[in-house]
């Protein structure tokens, strides 16, 4: 892309609460572009220094010194051995926002901005409504867990919801292509850190709201505080539009004041309703009800979970002024999303899918929309619970596998730094609950060879908790592993020869 014209240091902050006034000769500093990773620093670069978990962030300063940095922006008090102007500010990631879009003239004033925050249904919520967009010929960006994408460039994702920087530097880049629509997932982490401060946000979804990283911030309400952010900012404008699950009592807290406001659901109280409802192998069929007006609607997701999901995407729609037929349209052509229910198909004669399920809501859900498909089968299980994370849910997560499966295979997800055998024994204290068949095998390898090797015709093998992820987390190292792969492999080993499809 094209790097914007160089403007001064004052041009940069502007709205920007600093400790103090930038002096004279600082203020007129011309400044080519803004980093906040040391290793990607150039000539006059404007850096900002966050604090690091483990690592003093004047460190990194230093590093972009000797790098060509014109100057540094930290909350941090100066470090006495760097030479450039250092401008100490209030708050770190909300100056980082604010400069941002100075930078690069407020992209978002232009190109249209979805946020897409709750617990569970966010990267599927996403997909659909970028598929919605889409197929009105637009050229669009997305944003999150599984990838980045730009039209239909896709790059990596190293957290869902990346730096305000980085959000705003690929909303300038979609602009200067010439798109209009950018769609993003909005995790907790990312409105607790203040990674979409400032953003002008054209609609705003709210999915869904269950126990999940506790271990970040400590208690339900701090959580649905942060989730809230999207809607009702501390500073900045609240969303054009608000897009609410009916179905969950989370979204009364959510409702923004002066934002129109379209709300969704099973239940009939809602503004925008399912009815209807046929699930089977191959796919979801149902009508979509909105102010006195019917459509049908057609999707290759599966479960009724995914109603719910396809209709916070068709609110997105709505909100857009488009109309149910060609949202529907939209919603037919949308592939599978990546580890959301994906399928592995070898020519087994039993389904073998692969979710990201890593809550205990989540994974109930899954396990719902299993035993629907499995009638008269088996649903077999399959999860772990990661390490470095938060503990509370894990005997939950037991008590939602046990309660619902014919079979439980717990095994080892992302252990990271924890003794895998710890995890397992805080999830057993919730299966042990219930009299339900289980093996406990922290190879997970091993344990999907076992799930698959139980499984009979017409059950259903569900793996959980990694998705789409091609790798696992050991405490001394990280190894390629993908569910999908593995499982593939093995089946072949069985004696199916199908590839996937």
């Amino acid at each position: 892309m094209t790097v914007p014209a160089r403007i001064t240091l004052a041009g940069v902050l502007t709205g920007v609460a600093t400790r103090g006034e930038l002096p004279r000769e600082w203020s007129e500093l011309q400044v080519a572009s803004l980093e906040y990773d040391s290793r990607k620093v150039e000539k006059d670069t404007l850096f900002f220094a966050f604090q690091g978990a483990r690592v003093d962030g004047r460190q990194f300063a230093r590093e972009a010194v000797a790098r060509g940095a014109c100057a540094v922006v930290s909350e941090l008090p100066p470090a006495e051995d760097i030479a450039v102007p250092w401008v100490q500010v209030e708050h770190g990631r909300k100056a980082l926002a604010a400069a941002a879009r100075n930078f690069y003239a407020r992209p978002d004033e232009r190109v249209r901005f979805t946020g897409i925050t709750g617990t569970n249904g966010k990267t599927t919520t996403a997909y659909l409504a970028d598929a919605i967009l889409r197929s009105t010929g637009a050229l669009t960006a997305m944003i999150g867990t599984i990838e980045y994408r730009l039209g239909e460039e896709t790059r990596k994702a190293p957290n869902t919801t990346p730096e305000s920087l980085d959000v705003i530097r690929l909303a300038a880049e979609l602009e200067q292509r010439g798109g209009r629509y950018l769609t993003m997932e909005v995790s907790s982490h990312g409105l607790a850190l203040a990674r979409v401060y400032g953003i002008e946000f054209h609609t705003a979804v709210f999915t869904n709201l269950t126990r999940d990283h506790l271990d970040f911030h400590h208690t339900m309400e701090e959580y649905a505080a942060a989730k809230r952010l999207l809607f009702i900012p501390q500073d900045g404008p609240a969303p054009r539009w608000a897009i609410l699950n009916a179905d969950d009592t989370a979204s009364v807290a959510m409702r923004p004041a002066g934002a129109q406001r379209i709300t969704y659901g099973i239940s009939t109280g809602a503004d925008l309703r399912a009815e209807n409802i046929r699930s089977g192998f191959d796919g979801l069929h149902f009508d979509v009800v909105y102010q006195a007006q019917r459509q049908a609607f057609e999707s290759p997701l599966v479960g009724r979970i995914n109603v719910s999901n396809i209709l916070a995407a068709v609110g997105v729609g709505l909100s857009y002024g488009m109309d149910l037929a060609a949202i529907a349209e939209g919603i037919r052509t949308c592939p599978p999303v990546p580890g959301r229910f994906e399928r592995v198909d070898a020519g087994q004669p039993f389904l073998v899918v692969v979710d990201y399920a890593h809550t205990d809501d989540a994974l109930r859900n899954v396990i719902q929309v299993s035993r629907e498909l499995a009638g008269q089968g088996s649903v077999i299980t399959l999860f772990g619970c990661g390490g470095d994370r938060d503990r509370t849910k894990r005997p939950l997560m037991g008590m939602a596998a046990a309660e619902l499966s014919d079979l439980v295979v717990l095994t080892s997800d992302n252990p990271r730094s924890e003794d895998p055998l710890g995890i397992m024994n805080d999830v057993m204290v919730g299966l042990g609950r219930f009299d339900t068949p289980h093996v406990a095998e922290p190879d997970r390898a091993k344990a999907i060879a076992y799930a698959l090797g139980e499984a009979k015709p017409g059950d259903v093998v569900l793996l959980a908790g990694k998705g789409h992820e091609t790798y696992q987390i050991l405490q001394d190292r990280t190894i390629d592993f993908d569910d999908r792969e593995t499982a593939r492999q093995i089946l072949q080993s069985l004696g199916y020869e199908k590839h996937a499809v």
